[in-house]
């Protein structure tokens, strides 16, 4: 404990950014379009080693992976908010994005702990970043109940099992802009948007893309799951590799992929490592009380004018990906933690060719 303050003492004293961070800023090339698919719960190993995810380890190999990725902390919840926000504010749970210290509310628990903190964040996000720059952004989330819904978990029906959309899976709702966002119905929607806005060519400049708890490998437990949903590990991942590749493909499909001018980088990331943890709880990059280390990650980075082939052994975690963004929108600066000098930006995976 001693050494982790010593060297976040260290690191607060530092400059805004070395010389190096500054450089591979600087040559991060600008994006029209940047598309982060979050999946959920798998360590590098399982999907680029196993050989259950055969369509992502293709992709990776093909394109670029980030080899040295690391997750923030555990569960989901802390690392969504840390790749939008740049910090998981001291949150270390799955709660829903009304909890505070002392709430007895549903899906709030272990509330009197006296690290317990409010999970609604007042504050600049990515989102607020891109409001700024006049850039619009969309969260496309499968199964969530309705445009903009603040719900924690989608219902059951007779055919589909309750919680296929979670709101921990969400991250923008930990956020008090978005909430109280008027266009809040036109940025939290579902995939039938998604589908109308690829054939469209109108995908906004930033999408985050999270499929619901069968498709994004989380995995669901209750009534009426499918059998690749509540059964092994293997069986899910392959569900989850074989519905990414169907994303890509619709991705590659559109006009915001095909057309000559446009510029676009699709990311695959996970929100931490579920499955090889505790045997693999690192951490990178930054050090602090808050980021315990979600464990090692597969992050794959796809981009039509982009390079192939590309492993990349820098170490990175969440927030060199949202310093990445920053970097590649040409936003105002970056937010927390994305803009301490030991954390880089992707450049390397972000290369083009153009």
């Amino acid at each position: 404990m001693l050494f982790l303050l010593a060297l976040g003492a260290a690191l607060l004293a530092m400059p805004p950014a070395t010389a190096p961070t500054a450089a591979r800023d600087r040559a991060v090339p600008h994006y029209d379009h940047i598309i982060v698919i979050v999946e959920e719960n798998t360590g590098y190993r399982t999907i680029l080693e196993r050989g259950w995810a055969p369509n992502l380890a293709k992709l990776a190999h093909e394109y670029g992976s980030a080899t040295r990725m690391y997750a923030e902390s555990h569960p989901s919840e802390p690392n969504y908010v840390a790749l939008l926000g740049g910090d998981t504010f001291g949150i270390h749970d799955d709660d829903a994005w009304y909890c505070v210290p002392g709430s007895d509310r549903p899906f709030c628990h272990d509330t009197a702990a006296a690290d317990y903190v409010a999970h609604l964040i007042e504050g600049p996000n990515l989102s607020t970043e891109l409001r700024a720059k006049g850039l619009a952004w969309r969260a496309y989330l499968e199964d969530i109940p309705e445009p903009g819904s603040l719900a924690i978990a989608s219902p059951g029906a007779s055919n589909t099992p309750p919680g296929l959309y979670a709101a921990k899976h969400t991250g923008f709702t930990n956020f008090a802009s978005v909430l109280r966002d008027p266009d809040r119905a036109r940025e939290l929607v579902g995939f039938a948007a998604l589908d109308a806005d690829l054939r469209a060519g109108s995908v906004p400049a930033f999408a985050l893309v999270v499929p619901n708890q069968c498709n994004e490998m989380h995995g669901i437990g209750a009534r009426n799951a499918p059998a690749d949903c509540a059964g092994s590990d293997e069986a899910l991942v392959r569900r989850g590799d074989a519905h990414a590749a169907d994303l890509i493909a619709a991705i590659q499909s559109s006009p915001i992929w095909t057309a000559p001018n446009s510029t676009t980088a699709i990311v695959i990331t996970w929100d931490e490592d579920g499955k090889e943890f505790p045997a693999n709880p690192k951490s990178c990059c930054v050090a602090d009380a808050h980021n315990p280390g979600g464990g090692h990650i597969p992050t794959i980075v796809i981009a039509n004018h982009g390079p192939h082939g590309v492993a990349d052994p820098t170490p990175y975690n969440h927030y060199s990906l949202l310093r990445t963004i920053e970097d590649a929108l040409r936003l105002n600066g970056h937010l927390r933690h994305a803009g301490d000098p030991t954390v880089l930006p992707m450049t390397p995976l972000f290369a083009t060719s153009s």
